[in-house]
This record gives C-alpha cells, sequence and structure tokens, in this order.
C-alpha cells in the first residue's frame, strides 16, 4: 500500500500541516485501503485494485475546500479579488469627488465632472466583475 500513501502524499504536499489535514489524509488512506480490500475479494488483482481506487478516487479538490485552508489558492485569489474591489470603490469615490470640487469651485457654470465620471466608473465595474468571475470559479 505504499503507492496508496504516496498518492495522497502528493496530493496533500501544497496543504499545509495541520491536524485536521492529518485526520483527513489518514481517512482517505483508510478508505481507499479499504477499496482494495474489497476490490481484491472480487478476484482483482493487487496492481489493478490499487489503480482501480486511484481513479475512482478523483481529485482532492474538493477534500481541500471542505477543509476551508486560508491559504487555499483559490480563496487566497477570491479575498484579493474582494480587497482589489474595495479599493477601486474607495479610489473612484475620492477621484469623483476631487472632480465636483475641482468643478464647482473653478467653474461652476460649467458642470463637466459628468465626463471624468463615467470615466473613472469603468474602474470599481471592471474589479466588480473580476471579483464575482472568481466567486462563480470557486463555487464550481
Amino acid at each position: 500500500m505504499k503507492r496508496l500513501n504516496a498518492y495522497i502524499d502528493k496530493a496533500f504536499e501544497n496543504i499545509p500541516k495541520s491536524e485536521q489535514a492529518d485526520q483527513a489524509k489518514e481517512e482517505i488512506i483508510r478508505d481507499l485501503e479499504e477499496k482494495v480490500a474489497d476490490l481484491m475479494e472480487e478476484g482483482k488483482s493487487q496492481e489493478d485494485a490499487i489503480n482501480k481506487a486511484i481513479v475512482e478516487f478523483g481529485d482532492i479538490d474538493e477534500i481541500k475546500q471542505e477543509l476551508d485552508l486560508p491559504d487555499h489558492p483559490s480563496r487566497r485569489k477570491q479575498e484579493l479579488a474582494r480587497l482589489n474591489l474595495g479599493f477601486s470603490i474607495w479610489g473612484s469615490i475620492l477621484v469623483i469627488t476631487l472632480s465636483v470640487f475641482i468643478n464647482f469651485y473653478y467653474s461652476p457654470h460649467i458642470i463637466w465632472f459628468i465626463y471624468p465620471t463615467f470615466g473613472i466608473a469603468w474602474w470599481p465595474l471592471s474589479m466588480f466583475y473580476n471579483w464575482y468571475r472568481k466567486k462563480v470559479e470557486d463555487q464550481s
């Protein structure tokens, strides 16, 4: 069963060491060993049983999400996207406010601040799209 251990060790190499991750790893190895034993009882060779158990196990991404790891790359990307969205909203509000102040202080008879406002509004809209796309990617 060294091959199963090597497979699971490889799958868990990017996951930070924690008690929760170790428990999940042990449980997965135990389940795979039981699956191999069941397949061998059905008449499969040990090598075939191990291969089939690994193939049926599939991808470990769901398990990584269940562990709710703060350092999980997709979670970190989503947090950065949310931070970018907040920064873009506050930054655009400040720039638009400055434009309004300059407009009414220096040329109150001409309202021109609306024009740069439309251009500045694209910044938070694009960051919202980026954040939403990453959120949808993580859910699928």
